[in-house]
């Protein structure tokens, strides 16, 4: 049996059961708390949300501009994309936590389970991907179109991979490693490139245009 992950709340100190990986807080009122005694923590709140967030509309981008007949630059795209759609949620649930769980549960059961699954699967995809795993064991290119011109890289599938090797994982990670893997055989095996990446984007960009106003009003009055 793997042991339950448990953790010191940063505000209060009580011995909390996470419902996040990262997660730093027993509760939403610890979270405001913390956040009103860090008052400085607003402007990176605010920076980094809108570094990463062009940085993912980029990288997301040139996938609709790349074929797939160099596979070098097909997966350094895609790896590229993966790094910042995983940064966006990152910083979203750290930062905004509150507007991101709002956004889910405002969705049909299975829109939440796809969009949860999806982004789950790709922080597989990034923490497995040229480490444990070569770029083509998760990818496989589209077939060139008749006459010779290349499917675009948004046509290429996530090939399904094995079950990863986790024993050199402390216990409580190897769970949320292994809830990642079976998001990832879910969600994107079998599924288009392209499908994955626009799902995912769509909905970071919606909680991230809902969490900007908030973050603008806490800002003014921090100051």
């Amino acid at each position: 049996m793997i042991p339950v992950d448990t953790r010191d709340c940063e505000q209060c100190g009580a011995v909390f059961t996470p419902r996040r990986e990262h997660a730093r807080f027993c509760s939403a009122r610890c979270r405001v708390a913390w956040n009103r005694e860090n008052t400085s923590g607003h402007a990176a709140e605010a920076s980094a949300l809108d570094w990463s967030m062009s940085a993912m509309r980029d990288a997301t981008g040139r996938l609709l501009r790349v074929t797939a007949r160099d596979r070098a630059r097909l997966f350094a795209v895609v790896s590229e994309a993966v790094w910042w759609v995983t940064i966006v949620d990152a910083t979203l649930v750290r930062y905004h936590p509150d507007t991101y769980d709002g956004l889910l549960t405002g969705r049909p059961p299975a829109d939440r389970q796809m969009i949860e699954e999806t982004l789950a699967g790709l922080r597989f995809v990034r923490n497995r991907m040229g480490q444990y795993l070569d770029p083509a064991d998760f990818i496989l290119p589209a077939p060139g179109r008749p006459g010779g011109s290349d499917s675009r890289i948004r046509a290429s599938m996530w090939r399904s991979v094995p079950e990863p090797e986790l024993g050199s994982l402390p216990s409580p990670r190897q769970a949320w490693e292994m809830d990642r893997y079976r998001a990832y055989e879910a969600q994107l095996a079998g599924h288009s490139v392209g499908e994955t990446f626009e799902l995912a984007a769509a909905f970071l960009k919606l909680a991230a245009a809902e969490a900007a106003p908030a973050a603008e009003v806490r800002a003014p009055a921090a100051r």
